[in-house]
């Protein structure tokens, strides 16, 4: 019954910090959506700083990283596949909620060390593992080789996130579509050499082709 309770408050906070925020989500709107007494808050969590480490850790589990680690899937399709699972995400929600991880991190200052430093490693986990399944397309040869495998992760994180925070404005799946179709083909290469073969449409592959062949006259 204990386990019950904890796990009714931190899927409580986890949709009210989703739908609120988290500055302006109080206990008490956590305990009322929980359906339990405010008293059992403080049974389980000293602060709700402590609760918000616990959810980031409960929504990163759902946001199924372990897609990037599966080796029996090609590198590039990974990757994709796991950003495709985010939007679908987005899409259970209307479109109307962004990125937890961003949504807190927007709200986090120098008076919250506990979760600043959640989100610091909740953040590494997941870009080492966007890493390592760019080294691996960098090693088949589906993404540029001479490229910085951190500081593409870095980038693709980066754009991925601005893309939900307008997708969320916008409330529409636009600026993910966006994403999809501009991000992924920026470092990606065709596969077997066969251009047509890209994953990209003919006006953005002549684009990035163009700006390739820009670069390496240069």
């Amino acid at each position: 019954m204990a386990s019950s309770v904890r796990d009714k408050i931190v899927e409580a906070a986890l949709e009210r910090f989703h739908a609120l925020g988290f500055s302006a989500c109080g206990v008490q709107e956590i305990v009322d959506k929980a359906g339990v007494p405010k008293g059992s808050f403080y049974n389980y969590f000293k602060s709700k700083e402590l609760l918000a480490v616990e959810v980031l850790e409960v929504y990163a589990k759902g946001s199924r990283r372990e897609m990037l680690a599966d080796k029996s899937v090609a590198p590039v399709k990974r990757l994709r596949a796991h950003f495709e699972f985010l939007a679908s995400r987005y899409a259970g929600f209307g479109y109307s909620k962004g990125c937890l991880i961003g949504s807190i991190a927007a709200e986090t200052s120098d008076h919250m060390p506990i979760v600043r430093k959640a989100l610091a490693q909740g953040l590494a986990n997941w870009t080492k593992l966007v890493a390592a399944a760019i080294r691996e397309g960098q090693a088949d040869g589906s993404i540029e080789a001479r490229l910085d495998a951190d500081q593409v992760e870095r980038f693709l994180i980066n754009s991925w996130e601005g893309a939900v925070i307008r997708m969320k404005i916008a409330n529409s799946r636009q600026p993910l579509d966006d994403f999809f179709s501009v991000t992924l083909p920026l470092f990606t290469r065709p596969v077997h050499g066969d251009s047509k073969s890209a994953a990209l449409s003919p006006k953005r592959g002549s684009a990035v082709s163009s700006s390739r062949r820009t670069r390496s006259g240069s």
